[in-house]
């Protein structure tokens, strides 16, 4: 049994002698969930140019005021609305201005509709406030400069990256193929959620979870039925799914020390690597991790539902994050509300909940087979394998659920 360190270098390894999935080009509103496969740049400064912020009057700040300092009136020499062209200024005088419309050339200020009083039926204006240089002023580049990057390559494109890349004029960009994922479930005692449970049956819990998760993290998911505690079954199942270029297959149970425990013999005699089996982990011990040498990456999920999602949160996302060229999540850290006991020598990765700022409270019912603890987790605390017991404030890694 290994470390989860060492689980997680020997998954970095096996990944980097792969290559990255590969790439393509989609229009900007399919692009979302997808990851981008490389930087993203802008093409042109936005705002495009200078533009008024508030419904006014564009005016030059040092001609807006007579010597005395009082109040002084201006021409108004026309009327500027958003999609306008851009105007030039006079020697001296104002322009009625929309928000977004162009500043005027020889302009550098606005002074607010509600800064002023029309006069001569609009003809004419008084201005009520000293405006100041670059007054309600959005500048050309203020917002995203011409060439500035975007977003990095690796970024999971969401609706304000969706947002931005519009903004810059981006009407397609590159992003990683979606990763082919594949999943066996084994157990004679799995029912469909569908199905009468008949005596000794439990229901097929996994497969759904995984089918969600999947499909939440953009991924082309592919269930492949349950197959009985039958070695030769299992392996007749693998050979066709072996056939259907995935990029990684996922088995749930059969990976324990049972009589019925038989997918990593029945992956070495297909011609795959076992690259580790069992983590010093809680939940999830029985992790198995192997390799086709000229296939797919396959883990081996434990059955017990929290197993599953240990599994698939801490061993197969970050798996998938090399594949896809993205970059290592990093945890917050959070102390612990309270004092809680572990196993010894044992990475606990337990259903938690964040509560004040910097705080984090683990939940009750932490054992593998209990689901319901999961609908109160909004995280999950990870305490350390040192010790049997952790103290209230301690810090901890602290991971979205």
């Amino acid at each position: 049994m290994i470390s989860y360190a060492e689980a997680r270098r020997l998954i970095s390894e096996a990944t980097a002698t792969r290559p990255v999935i590969s790439e393509e080009t989609v229009p900007l509103p399919q692009a979302l969930g997808r990851i981008c496969s490389s930087a993203l740049f802008g093409h042109e400064p936005i705002p495009p140019f200078d533009n008024s912020s508030m419904d006014g009057y564009a005016l030059a700040s040092a001609r807006a005021l007579g010597a005395s300092r009082a109040p002084r009136t201006l021409p108004v020499l026309g009327t500027i609305l958003a999609g306008d062209p851009p105007r030039c200024q006079a020697e001296s005088g104002s322009w009625r201005i929309m928000t977004g419309a162009p500043i005027p050339a020889g302009c550098d200020a606005v002074v607010p509709v509600e800064q002023t009083r029309a006069l001569d039926g609009g003809r004419a204006v008084e201005i009520l406030r000293t405006p100041s240089e670059g007054d309600f002023i959005r500048g050309a580049g203020q917002d995203f400069g011409a060439g500035a990057q975007v977003c990095p390559a690796g970024t999971r494109l969401g609706p304000r990256h969706l947002m931005a890349l519009a903004a810059v004029g981006l009407s397609a960009v590159p992003v990683r193929r979606k990763p082919r994922v594949a999943l066996i479930a084994t157990g004679r005692e799995l029912a469909a959620p569908d199905q009468p449970l008949r005596p000794g049956h439990i229901r097929d819990v996994s497969t759904p979870y995984l089918a969600a998760e999947c499909g939440r993290l953009d991924l082309h998911f592919d269930s492949h039925g349950v197959v009985a505690d039958d070695a030769a079954a299992f392996s007749a199942r693998m050979d066709r799914v072996l056939k259907g270029g995935y990029d990684m297959i996922l088995t749930t149970g059969a990976v324990s020390m049972g009589d019925a425990d038989f997918i990593p013999q029945a992956l070495q005699d297909m011609g795959a690597e076992i690259i580790f089996h069992k983590v010093a982990i809680k939940p999830g011990r029985p992790i198995l991790f192997a390799a086709f040498p000229e296939g797919p990456l396959v883990f081996g999920l434990p059955g017990n539902p929290v197993s599953t999602v240990v599994g698939m949160r801490f061993f197969v996302e970050p798996c998938l994050r090399h594949l896809q060229g993205r970059p290592e999540e990093l945890p917050l850290r959070c102390r612990l509300e309270s004092s809680i006991d572990k196993p010894e020598k044992l990475r606990c990765f337990y259903k938690a909940r964040r509560l004040h700022v910097g705080s984090v409270k683990v939940l009750p019912a932490q054992a593998s087979f209990q689901i319901h603890s999961l609908l109160s987790a909004d995280c999950w605390a990870v305490l350390p394998e040192e010790g049997d017991h952790v103290n209230a404030g301690a810090e901890v890694d602290v991971y979205e659920a």
